[in-house]
């Protein structure tokens, strides 16, 4: 009796949602169908053949304001994973007069088109799946329409399929069968995301339900959507079973031998009448100094009216609040998606606790006083940063984060292999070592990348930059863990009575030293062997047996000293050579040897060899090359080493060098080069500092340009990859201007950097640090611990991701988006360096 009521009242909530909702969808100038509180986007954003499925491509649902499903398209799997296979789409029409938009689908692999047509339908769209060609044999059974629906919008919902009600699961639930692995299509290259350990089968999800109407969230109008068929079965599938960044899949299989128009849905979102976006009152959530400009930005929804004014409430000690202070709103304008206006609160200087009223709308507290900055960089470098050491058994507490990973050592990468991480083997190995031999010596140092446990060289030599120049620049004592390269051990919250940025140091010279000395020039990568591996969640430890593969024994046998295996799970060597790649480490070289001498001085003095070795046949190598394949970044690897090897060795001929490059690098991209010019002043005379002058009037007109495209006054990314790194560095280098040119580049600038850091940016006012912030930062982050649905202390988002043509976003109850959510080495030390060049600014 209770679920037959349960049924009633939810479809007639339904009933009553559709009601409200009468304005039907149209095509709006961006291309989108659009009504308020519905977006649904047709092949705005593409599939990519890098990493595939990204979770953020085909056809996608904005539904009052989050982008709650996507991934529309004909797919050929029931639950698809990232390197499933993903179609091109080679054609998209919009036709304004019939509300319609289509697209051709294809999949080379399989010589195969279909045809989506999406067209506004009353209170929803009809999608419809034509084909000109019956489906090729082996994609009989395995084709079909999917929409997936994020998972954290939806679980602890109803849904009803054909009357039938269910609850959404919080954790991954269903059953599974297992098929022969010939029946399996090919995922892209070739990979396998999975290990059948020897049975020679994959798992194949089962669907929860199916019918032939289904209703998801009755139970919440925000969320409610209906969707129908009439000529095919609606299946509905938990992702989550194959990958935990798997999404609820809805799905139904294309027929065998038809042609024509072969599926038809019709999908309504529900769109509660006079919906209007809540303000998003943006504002740092670490707080302010009391002396420091203090602008709030607020996001509107354009349909809302803004209010006249907005005020500011203090908390007393004994818990009560009371107004003080009043000030105006002041339009800024239309941004994107959404208008912005500005509350000015700079008056506002006796330290104390406060919070924002905008309406009916409080913020959470937040703090003014001396002291707010003074700890923005602890949990990033007593925290994240260690815990990201490979070779090195991590403790803090009662917690292990992860033992010793790699103990068995890299294996050369066999030539002409192609890698799911977007790297390559060349034609040969580039080193002395035969494919799959083991080279001595590189289990040593070197920090992971991101949310996985390759060693990135490129990032690592960046890494070790980004320490040396907060050393040398701002010599921070900060002792709060415990490092023994020789137990390879490390514990946090324990000071070993060593300064942890010079260990860290160490750490990552001792690897990139390790590549230069071993294989002669540095390697692309140290990365996993099997995408199995490299999609690890949990213990680095674990990712592979300790063992080194032995390939005379069969598949997961151990030989029978106990000293090897048949496990394919060692890590390989990526060693092609790159000129511009060893130009980079030369210049990291170079300043490293200067921070460890007196401290490691053997690793000081191998560091400086190989930085002028490394020069000397990088310029061999790229003196071959053509001119425009030396712009850019290989221009600026040339300049920064003749730089650091100057600083290093005092000796005239890098100097004369590095000022032959840097004036025309200036004039080609003063954003590009203006940062590495500042670090050079206090290494010239005087007459260097006024000829730079001229190029930092020019960057000072940039920042104020800025102040023009957008509402925080910051760059703002529109990539696939958010900006938070970006921003990080247009502060720091605001900070060394400001230091050398403060009366050309004014401090205050910095603070926009902080502020959107810490909160004042688009879609939410979340801090972007994990666990930095008075009452709010951000949640779940993208590590290597986020199927927790956690975060690491100190993580740097990359924040608000952009996605075409209009909508930001940065999800906070869903990690998996890395574009969004996962902090990297580079980022991460990026940070550091900005937060203490900051910390420097306000203290002077």
């Amino acid at each position: 009796m209770k679920k037959n009521g349960f049924i009633v009242l939810a479809i007639c909530t339904f009933a009553m949602c559709n009601n409200v909702s009468s304005q039907e969808l149209q095509l709006n100038e961006l291309e989108y169908f659009e009504k308020q509180g519905i977006n649904i986007l047709v092949y705005n954003n593409l599939f990519t053949g890098g990493f595939n499925d990204e979770k953020n491509a085909g056809i996608e649902l904005i539904h009052h304001g989050v982008r709650t499903a996507q991934g529309g398209a004909v797919r050929l799997s029931s639950t698809p994973e990232q390197w499933d296979l993903v179609p091109a789409i080679p054609s998209r029409t919009v036709d304004t007069t019939t509300n319609t938009i289509e697209s051709i689908l294809r999949y080379e692999d399989y010589d195969f088109e279909s045809r989506v047509t999406v067209k506004a339908k009353g209170k929803g769209v009809e999608i419809t799946v034509s084909l000109d060609k019956p489906l090729p044999k082996e994609l009989e059974g395995n084709a079909g329409f999917n929409l997936e629906f994020i998972p954290s919008q939806y679980w602890g919902k109803m849904y009803l399929m054909d009357g039938r009600t269910n609850l959404f699961p919080r954790y991954v639930v269903g059953n599974t069968i297992t098929k022969s692995n010939n029946e399996k299509l090919k995922q892209f290259k070739g990979y396998v995301t999975s290990d059948d350990r020897g049975t020679g089968r994959f798992i194949e999800p089962l669907p929860l339900e199916t019918g032939r109407k289904l209703i998801l969230a009755p139970d919440d109008p925000e969320r409610l959507v209906k969707i129908t068929s009439t000529d095919t079965d609606l299946m509905l599938f938990d992702g989550r079973i194959l990958a935990q960044n798997g999404w609820f899949v809805v799905r139904s299989l294309l027929p065998s031998g038809k042609t024509g128009k072969v599926l038809t849905w019709t999908i309504e979102p529900n769109a509660i009448e006079g919906w209007v976006r809540k303000p998003n009152i943006g504002f740092s959530q670490v707080g302010y100094l009391p002396s420091q400009q203090k602008v709030s930005v607020i996001e509107l929804d354009k349909k809302d009216r803004p209010l006249s004014s907005a005020s500011i409430h203090k908390i007393s000690a004994d818990g009560t609040s009371s107004e003080i202070y009043s000030g105006n709103i002041i339009s800024w304008g239309d941004y994107y998606k959404y208008h912005y206006v500005k509350f000015d609160f700079s008056s506002v200087t006796t330290p104390g606790i406060y919070f924002i009223k905008y309406g009916d709308i409080k913020t959470n507290n937040f703090i003014i006083e001396e002291t707010v900055y003074d700890q923005i960089t602890d949990a990033t470098s007593d925290i994240w940063i260690p815990i990201h050491m490979n070779h090195m058994f991590v403790n803090e507490a009662y917690r292990v984060w992860h033992g010793e990973p790699f103990k068995e050592g890299y294996l050369q990468a066999p030539p002409n292999t192609d890698h799911f991480d977007l790297h390559s083997q060349g034609p040969t190995t580039y080193t002395k070592y035969n494919a799959l031999e083991t080279i001595p010596g590189l289990n040593v140092g070197g920090f992971f990348d991101a949310g996985d446990f390759d060693i990135e060289t490129g990032s690592n030599i960046f890494v070790v930059q980004n320490f040396v120049q907060t050393w040398e620049n701002f010599k921070p004592l900060r002792d709060q863990t415990f490092i023994d390269e020789e137990q390879r051990y490390v514990d946090l919250h324990r000071p070993d009575g060593t300064p942890d940025v010079l260990q860290f140091i160490e750490h990552g010279t001792m690897q990139l030293v390790a590549q230069a000395e071993i294989i002669g020039h540095m390697a692309q990568t140290l990365s996993n062997s099997v995408l199995d591996n490299y999609h690890h969640l949990g213990d680095a430890a674990s990712i592979t047996d300790g063992l080194p593969y032995n390939q005379n024994l069969g598949p997961y046998e151990i030989a029978k000293d106990g000293l090897s295996s048949g496990v394919k799970d060692d890590m390989w060597a990526f060693t092609s050579r790159n000129p511009s790649l060893d130009l980079r480490a030369a210049a990291m070289f170079a300043s490293a040897s200067r921070a460890l001498k007196g401290y490691n001085d053997d690793l000081s003095n191998r560091a400086l060899q190989q930085s002028r070795r490394l020069l000397k046949e990088s310029k061999e190598l790229l003196a071959k090359e053509t001119e425009e394949d030396r712009i850019g970044w290989r221009s600026l690897g040339d300049l920064s080493t003749n730089l650091q090897l100057f600083i290093s060795t005092g000796e005239q001929q890098y100097a004369d060098k590095y000022l032959e490059l840097l004036w025309p690098a200036l004039e080609r991209n003063v954003n590009f080069v203006i940062l590495t010019s500042l670090h050079a002043i206090p290494h010239m005379d005087s007459s260097y500092k006024e000829k730079l002058r001229p190029y930092v009037i020019k960057y000072n007109d940039y920042i104020t340009e800025l102040e023009k495209d957008n509402p925080y006054g910051v760059p703002i990314g529109l990539g696939n990859w958010a900006g938070s790194g970006t921003i990080v560095s247009f502060g720091t280098t605001i900070c060394f201007a400001n230091k050398h040119f403060p009366e050309i580049i004014d401090a205050r600038h910095a603070f926009k950097a902080t502020n959107w850091l810490f909160g004042c940016h688009p879609y939410h006012n979340y801090s972007l640090v994990a666990t930095l912030g008075a009452v709010r930062p951000k949640e779940v982050f993208y590590g290597n611990n986020r199927a927790d649905f956690s975060f690491i202390p100190g993580n740097v988002a990359p924040g608000i991701l952009f996605r075409k043509p209009d909508h930001f976003e940065n999800y906070d109850d869903w990690p998996f988006l890395w574009g969004q959510n996962e902090g990297t080495i580079g980022g991460n030390t990026n940070y550091l360096i900005f937060g203490s060049a900051f910390k420097d600014l306000i203290n002077e």
